[in-house]
């Protein structure tokens, strides 16, 4: 095993003391091929290009001298200290820091980011970046190869976002590019970049300033399936706020995320499921329903797009769901969303005959299924009466193959 291992972050700047004590006495250096081309590196050193972080970390568990290994920006954030530290590899590990690539691309931008979001894309984690970003206003993203700026801005279509485009951040390459997400696929982006999307309204800071790095979760009213005089209505039977809180807790809604809507109504859904910090496509065939919703989401400071018009045909060209509501349309509905395999599915029916009709669909399609009969009654707690009485079939299903 190593006797030392250093790991020093580079920002482009002139490497520290520190730095360059560690480098001096190093007989292995890990590193990408700029990091191994410092003049500071001892040409005596044994040198690995840094690919793989866990196979880096079995040569220099077996190295015997000292090792350093060096990272762009702060390799404590996002980076290799991580894995250099996991329990199989048993190394004691010294940090030399620098500046992050994410503070670096928002100082360039001028902009705090306290009250930003900060997502790692990769080709299997960029669609649940992309809908962080759809989500929230203000979001970072370390991108890599395959899963860059334009993939971003494909992938955001129908979503309208600023990017700022940090390419090569402290070297003598570096570029800061502003564009609209629309046009991210026009340009050739060179690695490593990292992309700030902004978009949404507009709000104004805190007055103590956020307590908390990602924005204060703290706004708006406290809880979950809120009554529904929150709402300006009108509501469907399908929108109780009873049946909307056993819908949001069979969903499990969260950041990263995407969940449809399907017959949004009065928006109620759409903004609870939005809070969880998921992004959410509300759809509905009526204009009113479309903008009451829209209405609603601004209300709570809740990012959504809005599709008009009517399932199951204007489901086609959206992007693939994690969970979706259905809150009309009935069988035909359920049974095209099925078809899309989205882990989860909740809808409602009035009577036993749909819910069975429903219920069959989603066992044909793979769906493990489960189904109440929910009774609430309202009750005036001035003189302890009945005020209102509904009654309906909860249906869920969940797809095993996703989420065993």
């Amino acid at each position: 095993m190593a006797d030392r291992v250093t790991v020093i972050g580079w920002d482009g700047s002139p490497l520290t003391d520190a730095a360059r004590s560690a480098l001096g006495a190093a007989t292995l250096v890990a590193g990408a091929a700029h990091h191994l081309a410092l003049p500071e590196v001892p040409e005596r050193a044994e040198r690995i290009r840094l690919g793989s972080v866990a196979l880096a970390a079995r040569r220099i568990t077996g190295h015997r001298g000292t090792a350093v290994v060096l990272a762009d920006g702060d390799p404590g954030f996002f980076g290799v200290v991580r894995v250099l530290r996991a329990p199989q590899y048993g190394l004691e590990v010294e940090v030399v820091p620098a500046v992050s690539s994410v503070a670096q691309a928002f100082a360039r931008a001028g902009m705090p980011w306290d009250d930003a979001q900060v997502v790692v894309a990769h080709r299997r984690t960029l669609r649940r970046a992309v809908n962080v970003c759809r989500a929230h206003t203000k979001v970072a993203v370390l991108t890599s190869p395959g899963a860059g700026p334009a993939e971003l801005g494909l992938l955001l279509e129908g979503v309208h976002r600023t990017f700022v485009i940090c390419e090569e951040l402290g070297t003598d390459r570096e570029q800061v590019t502003v564009v609209t997400s629309d046009k991210a696929a026009d340009h050739a982006w060179r690695d490593p970049n990292v992309v700030i999307v902004i978009g949404g309204p507009v709000t104004g800071a805190p007055e103590n300033g956020n307590w908390r790095a990602g924005g204060d979760p703290d706004v708006g009213p406290r809880g979950w399936a809120l009554p529904t005089q929150e709402y300006a209505g009108p509501f469907g039977e399908g929108e109780t706020r009873q049946l909307r809180s056993a819908q949001l807790a069979r969903l499990g809604p969260r950041m990263g995320d995407l969940v449809w809507d399907i017959g949004c109504g009065s928006g109620a859904f759409t903004a609870e499921a939005g809070r969880f910090g998921a992004a959410v496509i509300a759809v509905d065939l009526d204009a009113d329903a479309c903008a009451r919703t829209l209405a609603v989401a601004r209300r709570f400071g809740v990012q959504v797009q809005i599709v008009h018009g009517t399932a199951p045909h204007v489901l086609e060209d959206l992007p693939e769901p994690d969970v979706v509501r259905v809150g009309g349309g009935g069988a035909a509905v359920v049974s095209a969303v099925a078809d899309r395999r989205p882990a989860r599915i909740v809808t409602h029916a009035a009577t036993r005959d749909a819910a069975e009709l429903i219920g069959r669909d989603l066992t044909e399609h793979g769906y493990d299924v489960e189904c109440a009969l929910l009774q609430s009654v309202e009750l005036d707690t001035r003189a302890w009466t009945e005020k209102e009485r509904t009654v309906g079939f909860l249906l869920s299903g969940r797809l095993p193959v996703r989420h065993p």
